[in-house]
């Protein structure tokens, strides 16, 4: 193995100026050790992947039993594939009538992207609305629509035909009109630091979508997959999307993602031209039989059933008086504070005590937190005593 630091930073590209910097030798359930063993509780999931912990047995058991069968065999859509088909049976099985056909990407910017062109293919319309402060990922069209100025002004110009609204505030809707393709947003905003809608709010998106003949997107890439407490957020809301994107904790720790609709939508992209959308290793198979082992973990462990205990021990036990305010749903936090400096401080002096914590892009007043639902009361415990002595100490 080779942790060398020179190679690191001359010979990856870098994301920032001021990198994490664990080197991780290995990990198992809620933990990363570095070569040295010194050891880390993630909790963050490596940012929302590992729903149900690093290294499952049942998913490590899944890639195995595919590994010996095949790997990457033909591009998306030819070939009939048993990990495929297994997948997608069992999530449309698991998601209401409407979304019953899967197009299987390999990421979350991906998924967004195939799903704001299908909007466009179905309807043969070209205004796309957005909310302000959302993340929808970072290729160009998944950029156009995100809400954050300072990460796009340096590569416009981007998407032509895209506005952008308030989220949860329903006067702003009628900015949806009949030149709108689609409306695309976060069930519950992420990266603004965890924004959680009203139910009337949610629905009268929904109404709106429906009088105008908009579709509506729901991007649950980093709220789905159990992270709230039900499987996918928006079954908390009352409301059914015409198109969903999943990704990140949908892969169980290999990269998948997939925008879900009705069939008939989804044929849209067949014809007039044909391949509509195509990606070459979107649906590998073995990404497919880790994710179906993923939902199956979630069932069979009945990890649902813990999530909002859980959520409610670490709130009961993160009280401190510089915590300006706990945003919360299921296990996904946003934990405000006065000023960005403090909280990057904080960041680094959990790293330092072996609790990883982080900030958001789009909120830098807080950091997140986001366990693997497997996460126990007594690791929960132990979490949050080391959260607050980083507190105190930064």
């Amino acid at each position: 193995m080779d942790f060398n630091k020179d190679i690191f930073f001359n010979n990856l590209a870098q994301t920032t100026d001021s990198p994490y910097l664990i080197a991780v030798a290995r990990a198992e359930g809620i933990y990363l050790y570095t070569p040295e063993g010194k050891r880390y509780t993630d909790l963050i999931s490596g940012i929302g992947v590992s729903n149900i912990g690093h290294r499952h047995p049942k998913v490590l058991r899944a890639i195995q039993d595919q590994l010996d069968r095949h790997l990457h065999v033909m591009v998306y859509g030819e070939y009939i594939q048993s990990p495929q088909n297994l997948l997608a049976k069992k999530i449309t099985d698991l998601l209401p009538k409407a979304l019953n056909c899967c197009y299987f990407v390999n990421s979350g910017t991906e998924a967004n992207e195939g799903a704001l062109k299908l909007a466009k293919r179905y309807t043969g319309r070209t205004e796309i609305v957005s909310c302000r402060k959302s993340y929808h990922g970072s290729t160009h069209g998944s950029l156009s629509v995100s809400g954050n100025e300072a990460k796009k002004l340096a590569f416009r110009p981007l998407l032509p035909d895209v506005r952008f609204v308030n989220f949860n505030e329903p006067d702003a809707l009628e900015e949806i009109t009949e030149r709108t393709a689609c409306v695309i947003m976060e069930t519950i905003q992420g990266d603004a630091g965890v924004r959680i809608p009203s139910p009337e709010y949610m629905q009268a998106v929904r109404a709106r979508c429906s009088e105008t003949g908009a579709l509506l997107i729901l991007d649950e890439i980093q709220c789905g997959m159990g992270r709230t407490g039900t499987l996918f957020a928006f079954e908390q809301f009352g409301i059914v999307p015409d198109i969903l994107t999943v990704a990140k904790a949908f892969g169980g720790g290999l990269p998948l993602g997939a925008f879900i609709s009705s069939k008939e939508m989804m044929n849209q992209l067949t014809h007039d031209p044909k391949l509509g959308h195509i990606t070459t290793f979107g649906g590998n198979p073995v990404c497919c039989a880790a994710a179906l082992a993923t939902l199956q973990v979630i069932e069979e462990e009945h990890l649902l059933a813990g999530v909002e205990d859980k959520g409610k021990l670490f709130v009961q036990l993160l009280q401190h008086d510089k915590i300006k305010a706990i945003r919360r749903i299921g296990l996904l936090f946003a934990i405000d504070f006065e000023s960005e400096e403090i909280v990057s401080r904080i960041v680094e002096e959990a790293k330092r005590r072996g609790i990883i914590c982080y900030w958001f892009l789009s909120h830098p007043n807080s950091f997140r937190i986001a366990p693997p639902l497997t996460i126990t009361n007594d690791e929960i415990e132990e979490s949050c005593s080391l959260i607050l002595q980083a507190i105190d100490a930064a």
